[in-house]
């Protein structure tokens, strides 16, 4: 994560999908957890040693990890050649601040930086790229201030602002309205360990989505010798202290593993991915089960997960709320089923990289594809389609529908392929050595 680049990172530009010829057969390694390595890049970065990260993500957010937390004073050096590039080594060292952190496109970077930044000796300023200034980040701020923390936003509520660094933040009891993005909860329950007199957490929204990502928070701390007591739904207690430094090894992004799955269902095929966790806290560890009742036949046999085609691809109603990064991919399978597909618990997908539902909605329709917007989701109603331009949006998970999409219907072209760079460099490269493995004769959908 130097500048030596260890992932093929795809160029920017139009990407014509290509259409399977038959039905897939393959298998794929995918690299690590976005979720994971960052978290555990900001574990390690206030621990009680150095520490090793060993199959880390190498991708633009995870970059961006790696050169805020340098940005800090924090030692980061590269170790081994994996497959899909170096572990990483951690060596903590006091926050000094005095720096400018561009966090890019990455949600973790702006929402798990900002409350570490609060720690600093001195001023942090905090940007991003312009496609991102729009996420919501005035929760963040606002429960910052009440534990004490300098926020110059101008009045904003948004990116960029300069945070007040004064070394310390005391901590305490505070609450926050999480619900347009657990990330909030994530970033403060990451950073609490050094405040202190720990943290006392309380969300008092009505909804919080994506649950599964604040478990894998409290699992990283936990494995680290974190204590963190739940003694109500939405309320977290962190004690302080430091966390021990480990060798941590990252499972594989299972999310990023979605549109691999989803293909052999969509050309009538059999795919599988290697190193799936027999336990796993990621969102996308819920798929096997979404995929299943999606009509697919599902297993799992020595770490590899196993999807193969059933008779057909089945609508169904889906509460996606505790994983709805799904939602792209799950989309792109419902485009091809035999009924009508409802997707609810995902209105908050509106604020990530791109209103998703406002993407999915107008690349489907551009396609002769028709979906209705719920207050909180989408209905896909299955129609036939035809090749034509699919917007990315400037977001990763918009582009792999696209390319899933283009299996079952030619002539799709993806404006920019390159965003998948966000979280998966690899993916043209994976994606063409997948269909490498197509056998002839086999249907497509």
């Amino acid at each position: 994560m130097s500048d030596t680049t260890y992932s093929p990172s795809p160029a920017a530009g139009a990407y014509a999908a290509p259409a399977a010829s038959g039905a897939v057969h393959s298998t794929v390694t995918i690299p690590g957890s976005k979720s994971l390595t960052n978290r555990e890049l900001m574990i390690a970065a206030i621990a009680d040693g150095p520490g090793r990260l060993v199959s880390p993500l190498h991708s633009d957010d995870s970059r961006r990890m790696v050169d805020a937390l340098r940005a800090l004073g924090i030692g980061i050096e590269e170790a081994g050649e994996g497959e899909f590039g170096p572990d990483l080594i951690v060596t903590p060292a006091p926050l000094h601040g005095d720096a400018t952190i561009d966090c890019g496109q990455a949600g973790t970077v702006m929402r798990f930086i900002t409350p570490l930044a609060g720690l600093a000796a001195e001023d942090v300023h905090l940007t991003a790229d312009p496609s991102a200034l729009h996420r919501p980040m005035g929760a963040m701020i606002t429960a910052l201030r009440d534990l004490g923390v300098d926020i110059d936003d101008e009045g904003t509520w948004s990116l960029p602002f300069t945070i007040r660094g004064h070394g310390r933040i005391r901590g305490g009891r505070v609450e926050i309205d999480a619900s347009a993005s657990s990330q909030f909860v994530s970033g403060l329950l990451l950073a609490a360990p050094r405040f202190d007199v720990g943290l006392h957490l309380v969300h008092t929204g009505e909804h919080l989505p994506s649950l599964p990502h604040i478990d894998m928070t409290i699992e990283a701390l936990s494995r680290r010798g974190i204590r963190i007591e739940r003694p109500a739904t939405g309320e977290w207690l962190v004690e302080g202290g430091v966390p021990r430094a480990k060798e941590i090894a990252i499972e594989p992004d299972l999310s990023n593993a979605a549109p691999f799955l989803a293909a052999a269902m969509i050309t009538g095929g059999e795919v599988s991915v290697t190193g799936w966790p027999l336990h796993s806290t990621q969102p996308g560890a819920l798929l096997p089960d979404i995929l299943q009742a999606m009509g697919a036949h599902v297993g799992r046999h020595s770490g590899t997960m196993t999807v193969r085609a059933g008779d057909g691809i089945r609508g169904l109603d889906l509460d996606l709320s505790a994983a709805s990064e799904l939602t792209p991919t799950i989309v792109g399978l419902a485009a091809f089923a035999d009924a009508p597909t409802t997707i609810r618990g995902i209105g908050h997908i509106r604020m990530h990289e791109t209103d998703r539902i406002a993407a999915l909605i107008g690349n489907l329709a551009a396609l002769g594809g028709e979906v209705e917007e719920l207050p909180d989701g989408l209905r896909v109603i299955p129609r036939p389609l035809s090749g034509g331009d699919w917007s990315a949006h400037h977001d990763h998970r918009i582009a792999t529908t696209g390319a899933l999409i283009g299996l079952g219907v030619p002539g799709v072209v993806i404006d920019d392929i390159g965003t998948t760079a966000k979280t998966l460099p690899e993916f043209a490269a994976l994606w063409e050595r997948m269909l490498a493995g197509t056998a002839p004769g086999g249907a497509t959908a």
